[in-house]
């Protein structure tokens, strides 16, 4: 990863020095693509290391107890500033305390992973719902999005490495994002539950809330939905 990560660093660097001299305009929009490239590249890299570390077995967990509701409540205002240039972001589970037994760093990737993906993809002018609350045994953290583009995918496949909604790639995103998010769900002893409906995408992270965590399987998460239907 070093080998890899220190070139890009460097091209990042040298394009901010770029951008600080005294160049024609047309330069400086060289200069200013150079490095939009290179720090999507890097962005790239830190995923793909990511996935593999995870995928290896070799992530170092620290699980305690954390609210969930705050840590929600902190990344929704991290992103509110882009949301609201564009989509109407509305938390409903700030008047709540829900807590869980987890890795409060992975929790909050995981979450900023779903919040990113429901900024990239949906409908422009929209609103996407998100919601911290208890179902049986898992904390959830639930968010909602009307996608901009059809939804010819299952669930299962949008949570595999490098596949995307948007298959024509004509918008932001590597396809690692809800691979990551899963993946690290499942390491913590929980899931990933993801719906589609016509154009609306629906995803909730399942996680333990207590201190000797059951693993979450999808038939369990299928006959809470059941089961809850109409509370959620």
């Amino acid at each position: 990863s070093h080998d890899i990560k220190t070139p890009i660093t460097s091209i990042i660097t040298y394009s901010d020095l770029l951008s600080d001299c005294d160049l024609p305009k047309n330069t400086k929009d060289y200069v200013a693509i150079i490095k939009e490239k290179a720090v999507a590249l890097k962005r790239l890299v830190d995923d793909l290391i990511e996935a593999s570390k995870i995928n290896a077995g070799v992530i170092n967990l620290n699980p305690v107890n954390i609210s969930l509701s705050e840590l929600v409540a902190e990344a929704v205002v991290e992103e509110s500033q882009q949301f609201s240039n564009e989509l109407d972001l509305i938390f409903k589970g700030d008047q709540t305390n829900v807590s869980a037994f987890v890795d409060g760093t992975k929790t909050y990737r995981v979450v900023d992973n779903l919040l990113s993906n429901a900024l990239k993809y949906s409908v422009k002018g929209s609103r996407v719902y998100a919601d911290v609350y208890y179902l049986h045994d898992a904390a959830v953290f639930e968010i909602k999005n009307i996608s901009s583009r059809p939804l010819n995918i299952t669930p299962d496949e949008l949570t595999k490495r490098f596949v995307r909604g948007d298959k024509s790639r004509s918008q932001e995103g590597n396809g690692l994002g809800l691979s990551i998010a899963d993946s690290l769900c499942k390491a913590m002893g929980g899931c990933l539950n993801i719906t589609i409906d016509g154009d609306l995408f629906k995803a909730r992270m399942m996680l333990p809330k207590s201190k000797e965590p059951q693993q979450l399987t999808a038939s369990v998460v299928s006959n809470q939905t059941q089961e809850s239907q109409e509370n959620i």
